[in-house]
């Protein structure tokens, strides 16, 4: 019996058994958003994008602010932003070259009426599209961006590296989000 008890405690202490190596326990989805604790790699892009609307939709319908929807060229203007931040190591919404969010936007396409963004970045769990709100949302400039009733429309980009230079590589992700009221 005593050796059969040393065994079962010897086989709990291990790893993924119920010991100390044990994950965390999956986390609830945030607003019933899928995907709202995804840390973002390439493979999971569409989910992680899927789940911040979902995040920022919840969030504008307890204000009575319209639902999001996404626009391509919007997307296109914050993918573009995010890779270019990760690609030249800075984090603003003016580049290096002088070139606004504004400019940057209108140069898709997308009419120049009504427009703003939004920028975070995170590593590792604080890269979460519920951290990335949960940021957005603590902060009053940013937050009076997401629930902007005038804006109907909006482009999330990432880019999966962090916007500076690290002493120690971790899991990163700059978000762009790019709003406008669709030309209305």
């Amino acid at each position: 019996m005593r050796r059969a008890l040393l065994c079962l405690l010897a086989v709990l202490a291990l790893p993924g058994c119920g010991g100390p190596g044990d994950a965390q326990a999956a986390r609830p989805d945030v607003d019933g958003c899928a995907g709202s604790w995804l840390r973002p790699t390439p493979a999971n892009a569409d989910r992680v994008k899927a789940a911040t609307l979902c995040l920022l939709n919840a969030r504008r319908a307890r204000v009575g602010a319209g639902p999001l929807t996404e626009n391509p060229m919007l997307e296109l203007a914050a993918e573009r932003h995010s890779l270019d931040m990760a690609t030249r190591k800075f984090f603003e919404h003016v580049n290096p070259d002088g070139v606004s969010d504004a400019a940057r936007i209108v140069h898709t396409g997308y009419p120049p009426i009504s427009i703003g963004e939004n920028l975070a970045w995170g590593e590792e769990e604080e890269s979460s599209p519920a951290m990335i709100v949960r940021a957005w949302m603590n902060s009053p400039g940013h937050k009076a961006n997401l629930l902007r009733s005038g804006y109907r429309e909006i482009g999330i980009g990432l880019a999966y590296s962090a916007p500076e230079p690290q002493p120690v590589p971790k899991q990163a992700t700059i978000y762009t989000t790019d709003f406008g009221a669709g030309g209305r």
